[in-house]
């Protein structure tokens, strides 16, 4: 009875508990394919046959035809069958482990895992011979435990796939591995994953052509943008995916082509990304047909002629971006019909008309239509658009006011309307929500004054209303908004003093209150805005003294107070503003003596004292300055004008100061005088002086014999050198001459070989020795290879061009030229020394020393400078035509220098460029191409790729960025969201200043587009630099990395 019992409830475990032993069975029933008849007819026999038949004849098996068996449903059969033997259920158990379908399954996945796992090992620890397969990570399984999806998307795997054995998985329907680095070509082995339905191969760095796709009918989904793909993208395939309601191939370099027609057939699409992926002509009125879409990406091709007026029936349309084409006409009638449309960009473009057609699209939240040609008024309905939290207008034709509701209703937290004709008063309630963030009304008409309110706007980091007609004054709550950065109201009429609360101002860093009315003292307090790099409050009427502790503000970079009515005297302790490049004290009343402690300032490039009352002797500490612009004039400054400034380059920087002199400037005074000595001492001294001059006359011919002699034995030595001199020298042409050998070899720079020249007062020089070819081809050429190409002018001229500008540029971050030093068949060019190296070897190289953020930032904004110089600073631009980082030279203070001038160019405005080769591979900017010209744009270009590397720490060409890719187009398809784009920041770079790199990587963008027209000048890349200045400078640390 107690067996019976026992036998009974085992029964019972077996068939109404599965999880006893059921449950173990299905563990290994799902590592197998869907049971065939074998597999059932087991499991039958297993689990519903009697482990101990009765007793019959052997041969014949069948029950008796007198016991018909029970039903096979019926409990009571259930019941009086005893349980499977251990064996048995052990010889299944085996028989599934062992099935060749669990093999197939298997295989292919740890094939991946091979691929990739070297990448990132975590992600496959799962992936064992020992774990079922579905319980891999990533992995899932159907009801019959074949793999259906692989899921391992973001999780930084490298690699190259293995598409022969991945689509060996016939049951595979989604294949997601997007936001990864895996590399090389995909195979047309895609073609046999038929039964594929999402395919997400998008951000990777793959190379080659996509395969055809046609056999991948069933497809619901394709995500390929980003991803690196080249050649003609196989349109035609998408003929036979008609299932597709996602697609997405954008941020790709393919070959142009016209608007495919394939795509808008397919009816069933609700999102289409194809932007940046070279399309051409027109868009097709039959995108009309695509009544589905929520999603519409065009942006950043080529699209020309008007946008179609069928795009009035994308009624579901929520997002619509046509940004930087070259689309015309006016915005299409029926646009405003569009009930769900949130974002519309539809900028750098050439529409024209105006907005009337969007006053009906009330759920916008986004309206970007910057950079085109459009007029009118922007209608009033705009102030009734209770979602709008973006609108950018700026630089088109419009008129009229700002509808005076805007911003009432919606969180609006970015406007930009600049470079239009708007007019009128601002409206007073665009941050009653206390949301605005940037606040750009530039150049415009506006009247009237700030709303009182928006002194309680604590969100705003920039508020911009400059080059307006603005006036009264200003809420005194706006100077000390904490997160304020840049306050901009020049060229107003503003009123009033500038309060003391501004030193609550944390994070101000530009106050430009230029052009102005503004009256009073200048605070005490605006030294405690200790984050301040620029102070630009010309032409007010500010008087009394320049606070005596504004050497607190130690960022400083630009310090501009003419033309006010100052007075008192200039603070000592403006010289320990020690990052202050540009101090402006012009037409003042400030008196007193020119503060020695400003020969402190290593940084600085211009310096205007003129039209004050200083007195004095100017000091001798401003001989170390490396200035650019000197204005002393019109002071009454007296005595001797220190040597190394009594130059031609400051030949009118003391005039009207009749107390000054000097020994070799022709248009001052002479300090020299004939007074206080004898006739008996003159006699004599000028027997001294002839007799020192006979003796150096036979010293000289004798060293001219012996140097003839020698001329043979050394390259340089030739009959005559003709020596420039643009500085006041503290060496002599032969210190020069005889250091031109082998071992002082530096480098070899694109003109020529550079030496480093170390002279008897432990100065280093830099000097860069260029061959000349005569016309009989005596002498070898060490030029480069770009100045071996044809030219348009004979080759001496392109070294006369070079000296002639590189002797006169004077600024602190162009390279300073001391002399030049020529003979019939050399030319020497003599410059300053810079022992950091050049910036590609502090960022390539295995002497590179790690940098921080703050630093890559000087770095970059200092170069910009000395380029904007370039640009702008001249009558005429000076193209660099070879920007690089290897040109862009350090000196001991980690200060940038603009170098190597072996191919620059003066460009009159207008003319045509010079037909040249010029530049480096992976900065030459994509229209030389067929252009075969250059202008400035070409050098804002380069300057990007150098931003570029300076944000990610990678070289220009990387292996892993793809055959025939460089760092522009890699750095492009992953700033499209913000995980992928701070992967870009290189590791060294703390996270806490990522944020404030990718800043800088925006800009890089903007100066690497494809158009020039849509690059911006290096005078708006200083000012975006500017504004992109890390938000907490912390102490600079540069260490050599181990």
């Amino acid at each position: 009875m107690k067996t019976m019992l026992q036998t009974s409830t085992l029964r019972a475990k077996i068939f109404f508990f599965p999880h006893t032993l059921s449950a173990h069975v299905n563990v290994s029933l799902s590592r197998c394919e869907p049971m065939n008849s074998y597999f059932k007819l087991l499991f039958f026999f297993i689990f519903h046959f009697p482990s101990k038949l009765p007793p019959h004849d052997n041969q014949n098996l069948a029950p008796p035809a007198s016991h018909p068996p029970p039903p096979l449903d019926g409990m009571s059969f259930r019941q009086r069958l005893p349980p499977p033997t251990p064996f048995l259920i052990l010889l299944f158990l085996c028989l599934c482990l062992l099935s060749p379908s669990t093999s197939k399954e298997l295989e292919p996945l740890l094939k991946l895992k091979t691929a990739l796992q070297s990448s990132n090992p975590s992600v496959f620890t799962s992936w064992t011979e020992a774990t079922p397969i579905c319980n891999f990570t990533g992995v899932v399984c159907n009801s019959n435990g074949l793999v259906s999806e692989i899921n391992l998307s973001q999780q930084k795997l490298s690699g190259i796939l293995p598409f022969d054995s991945i689509c060996s998985l016939q049951s595979l329907k989604k294949l997601s591995l997007g936001w990864n680095g895996l590399h090389g070509s995909v195979t047309d082995d895609l073609k046999n994953c038929t039964s594929l339905e999402q395919l997400d191969l998008g951000n990777n760095s793959f190379t080659g052509t996509v395969p055809d796709l046609s056999p991948l009918s069933q497809l619901t989904l394709l995500s390929l943008n980003g991803s690196r793909f080249s050649g003609a993208f196989p349109w035609k395939s998408l003929e036979n995916l008609t299932q597709l309601t996602f697609l997405s191939l954008g941020d790709n370099p393919f070959d142009p082509s016209s608007f495919p027609a394939e795509v808008v057939k397919l009816d069933k699409l609700y999102w289409l990304y194809l932007t940046n992926c070279s399309i051409t002509g027109q868009i097709p009125e039959g995108i009309g047909n695509l009544t589905l879409l929520e999603n519409l990406e065009l942006s950043g091709n080529q699209l020309s002629g008007e946008i179609p007026q069928s795009i009035s029936n994308l009624k579901k349309l929520r997002q619509l971006e046509l940004y930087e084409n070259l689309l015309t006409g006016k915005l299409p009638a029926g646009l405003g019909s569009l009930p769900s449309l949130v974002n519309f960009d539809a900028s750098a473009n050439k529409l024209e008309g105006d907005l009337s057609e969007l006053r009906s699209l009330t759920q916008l939240a986004s309206l970007h239509l910057f950079e085109n040609q459009l007029e009118g008024e922007i209608p009033e309905e705009f102030g009734e658009f209770k979602s709008l939290v973006k609108l950018s207008l700026y630089k088109n034709k419009l008129t009229g006011t700002l509808p005076q509701k805007l911003g009432s209703w919606a969180g609006l937290d970015y406007i930009d309307v600049s470079e239009n004709y708007l007019t009128g008063p601002i409206p007073p309630d665009m941050c009653n929500n206390v949301k605005m963030v940037d606040f750009l009304l530039l150049q415009n008409n506006f009247t009237g004054g700030i709303p009182e309110n928006y002194a309680n706007c604590k969100s705003l980091t920039r508020f911009r209303v400059s080059n307006n007609s603005l006036s009264g004054s200003v809420p005194v709550g706006m100077w000390s908004l904490p997160n304020l950065i840049i306050i901009d109201l020049a060229m107003n009429q503003f009123e009033g003093p500038l309060a003391p609360d501004i030193g609550k101002a944390n994070s101000l860093s530009l106050l430009l209150l230029a052009n102005n009315r503004f009256s009073g003292e200048l605070p005490d307090t605006l030294s405690e805005a200790t984050s301040l790099v620029s102070i630009q409050l010309s032409v007010n009427q500010f008087k009394g003294q320049i606070p005596e502790t504004i050497g607190n503000l130690k960022k400083l970079s630009s310090l501009h107070l003419d033309q006010n009515m100052l007075s008192g005297t200039i603070p000592d302790s403006l010289g320990s503003c020690v990052g202050i490049s540009e101090i402006n004290l012009a037409h003042n009343n400030i008196s007193g003596q020119i503060p020695s402690s400003l020969g402190s300032l290593h940084n600085l490039n211009s310096l205007n004292l003129s039209g004050n009352q200083l007195s004095s002797e100017i000091p001798t500490s401003l001989s170390s300055l490396k200035l650019s612009l000197l204005d002393l004039t019109n002071n009454r400054l007296i005595g001797r004008i220190p040597e190394s400034l009594s130059i031609q380059a400051f030949s009118g920087s003391f005039d009207g100061n009749p107390g000054l002199c000097s020994r070799n400037m022709e248009n001052m005074r002479s300090c020299s005088s004939n007074s206080g000595t004898s006739r008996g001492p003159r006699i004599f001294l000028s027997s001294f002086i002839a007799g020192v001059l006979v003796l150096f006359v036979v010293v000289a011919v004798f060293s001219l014999l012996k140097l003839r002699r020698k001329s043979l034995d050394h390259p340089l030595k030739s009959d005559s050198w003709t020596m420039k001199q643009y500085h006041v020298l503290s060496f002599t042409e032969k210190e020069i001459l005889d250091s031109i050998r082998a071992e002082n070899l530096i480098g070899k720079g694109g003109s020529g070989n550079v030496y480093k020249v170390a002279l008897s007062d432990g100065k280093e020089l830099a000097v860069k020795h260029i061959w000349t070819t005569s016309d009989t081809g005596d002498r070898k050429s060490y030029r480069s290879s770009a100045s071996m190409l044809k030219k348009c002018k004979p080759r001496s001229s392109e070294y006369d061009a070079e000296v002639a500008t590189l002797s006169s540029l004077r600024h602190v971050n162009v390279v300073k030229l001391y002399c030049s030093i020529t003979s019939e068949d050399s030319n020497l060019l003599v410059y300053e020394y810079f022992p950091n190296g050049s910036l590609w070897d502090q960022l390539h190289t295995s002497n590179k020393m790690k940098m921080g953020w703050e630093v890559r930032h000087e770095i970059a904004l200092g170069a910009a400078r000395g380029l904007e110089y370039l640009h702008h600073g001249n009558h005429r631009p000076v193209i660099h035509r070879d920007v690089k980082s290897s040109n862009i030279l350090l000196d001991g203070d980690w200060k940038p220098k603009i170098a190597d001038f072996g191919l620059a160019k003066i460009m009159q405005v207008g003319a045509d460029c010079t037909h040249v080769i010029a530049g480096t591979l992976g900065y030459i900017a994509p229209e030389y191409a067929y252009t075969c010209k250059i202008n400035e744009k070409s050098d804002v270009y380069s300057f990007g790729v150098v931003l570029m590397e300076l944000v990610t720490g990678k070289r220009p060409i990387e292996p892993e960025f793809g055959e025939n890719k460089d760092i522009v187009s890699w750095v492009c398809s992953k700033m499209q969201y913000k995980e992928s784009a701070l992967e870009l920041v290189d590791a060294s770079i703390s996270d806490d200043l990522k944020e404030d790199a990718i800043k800088v990587l925006s800009i890089a963008i903007h100066c690497t587009a494809r158009v020039p027209v849509l690059r911006p000048s290096m005078r708006m890349v200083v000012q975006m630099l500017e504004e992109a200045e890390p938000c907490k400078l912390t102490s600079i640390n540069i260490t050599k990395e181990g």
